[in-house]
């Protein structure tokens, strides 16, 4: 468990049953085939659900409650956290007595854009708890029998009654625990629940469907890029309430699914319409922009920690570490600023809204409807050429400052095509995968060129001020030869790497 901005982050691990008679002959501590359980200990809950009125939480994977009863009492906010995990956010009913805390509220704004969060269904439970250990006592698992009474709220109310059966998984217990609790639960007669929270089962018919992913293989280009561009929207989607909470990476993995979706609809303009998405890639390359500081300063930071460990103590004249620290929390302090106010404003939300119209109303061409193996890799050719066109002009310029910016430019084309492959590999599988892997490798020592560019002028700047407040810049001027040196490694690097990613083994899917 960690605290994040006063809440209590957990993650969770779970897996729900359909509960069947049978079950009552199980032993629990049989369950595992091993070990002890103690219990069971009994609970009565209550909760109370917040959502929009079209439950555009729960159509997200997302719930908020407010529960009484049990150790976990209080609000709680549960974002997905991929395969039957969830992460759990905490406050304290004196948090805020009725009314969803404002801290956890804003934390589900990419999801609700701004329309109001009210009561939805309340749930009361009759709850058997059983902590499942191993030998020595070190719980793996918890097992609940739950007696579920649910109650819609609103205009119309509506009151059902079930039996479920919850596995979390414990803080010594690992996946494998959970496969061999579920073999024998399955054998039992029991069935893993329809949905993943009690929540979805009550609203059921309600939820919202998300109808843009394919349900079936997709064969055809534009299936593929939808279903593509659907996966990127999630993950940029999981991504607002981390960075929200300042989780380390989480602004690089925004940025990374903001530059995968204008990528793939840059590249397959052909087949998803380019002029009628050029609004939305623009949107798409501002908010990377309005990230981009709290990013830099993120790398940078790591950056010269690094070097720092490289310098000798002996070599380190005067307070650098403090200066660093100093310089990069201010940084770090004003980027995030901007990063906020950018994902509170009225343009990130309408940012949103744009991608759910191209998901549900995507401007597909007639291209669309070929076959994906054959139609989506003329377009990365052509991506494909526009990297070979600018390694060539940079190869052309003397060494500084235009190869820098000639350099940059390539690894940013070249960044562009490696997504556009990756958004076509699973119709080319092992040709498609051998290219993208020498072209990564290409594109990570452009990545670490323009990294020394960048860390420079930061190291001049940093001695220059050193000088003028009478301290030494002796320190920044070996990390500055460091880098320099970095730089000029890299681009001795960089044409063998070059010349391996264009071996026609490589290369040859794209013009079959």
């Amino acid at each position: 468990m960690v605290k994040e901005n006063g809440a209590r982050a957990m993650q969770e691990i779970e897996r729900k049953y359909e509960a069947v008679d049978g079950l009552e002959l199980l032993d629990p501590a049989e369950l595992l085939g091993f070990g002890t359980a103690s219990g069971p200990q009994e609970e009565n809950l209550a909760a109370v659900y917040f959502d929009t009125a079209d439950l555009r939480l729960l159509g997200a994977g997302v719930t908020l409650r407010r529960r009484e009863g049990g150790p976990d009492a209080g609000w709680h906010l549960k974002l997905p956290a991929g395969k039957d995990s969830r992460e759990e956010l905490r406050l304290p009913l004196e948090s805020s007595p009725r009314r969803p805390p404002a801290e956890l509220v804003a934390l589900t704004r990419v999801y609700t854009r701004g329309a109001a969060l009210a009561p939805v269904a309340e749930l009361t439970t009759r709850r058997r708890r059983w902590v499942l250990a191993d030998p020595a006592g070190r719980p793996l698992a918890e097992l609940v029998d739950d007696h579920v009474r649910a109650r819609t709220m609103g205009a119309q109310t509506t009151t059902v009654t079930w039996r479920e059966v919850e596995v979390e998984l414990g803080e010594h217990g690992q996946r494998k625990s959970l496969d061999r609790i579920e073999r024998r639960l399955l054998k039992a007669g029991a069935q893993r629940a329809g949905s993943a929270s009690k929540l979805g089962r009550l609203l059921g018919e309600r939820m919202p469907r998300d109808n843009a992913t394919p349900s079936t293989r997709p064969r055809s280009a534009g299936e593929v890029l939808l279903a593509y561009l659907s996966t990127q929207a999630l993950r940029l989607r999981h991504a607002d309430p981390l960075v929200r909470r300042d989780v380390p990476d989480a602004v690089h993995q925004m940025r990374v699914a903001a530059r995968r979706m204008r990528s793939a609809l840059q590249a397959f303009g052909r087949v998803i319409d380019r002029g009628q998405t050029r609004k939305l890639t623009a949107e798409l390359k501002w908010m990377a922009g309005e990230l981009a500081g709290a990013r830099d300063a993120e790398v940078m930071a790591q950056r010269f920690a690094a070097l720092l460990t490289e310098v000798p103590d002996e070599l380190k004249l005067g307070p650098v570490d403090a200066a660093f620290t100093r310089s990069f929390e201010r940084r770090r302090a004003q980027a995030r600023d901007v990063a906020l106010t950018a994902l509170d404003s009225g343009r990130y939300l309408a940012l949103h809204d744009r991608i759910d119209a191209l998901l549900t109303g995507p401007p597909l061409t007639a291209r669309a409807r070929r076959k994906g193996k054959r139609e989506l890799p003329r377009s990365a050719r052509r991506a494909y050429r526009r990297v070979e066109s600018r390694m060539v002009e940079a190869q052309r310029q003397p060494a500084g400052e235009k190869r820098d910016r000639a350099l940059h430019e390539t690894r940013k084309a070249a960044k562009r095509l490696r997504y556009a492959i990756e958004a076509l590999q699973r119709t080319r599988g092992k040709p498609a995968a051998r290219l993208r892997k020498r072209l990564k490798s290409v594109q990570d020592l452009l990545g670490e060129h323009q990294d020394t560019v960048v860390a420079r002028p930061v190291l001049r700047h940093l001695a220059a001020q050193a000088h003028l407040e009478g301290g030494n810049g002796f320190t920044y001027g070996l990390l500055y030869a460091a880098e320099a040196a970095r730089a000029d490694q890299v681009e001795n690097d960089l044409p063998s790497a070059w010349k391996r990613m264009r071996k026609r083994k490589n290369t040859a899917w794209l013009k079959s």
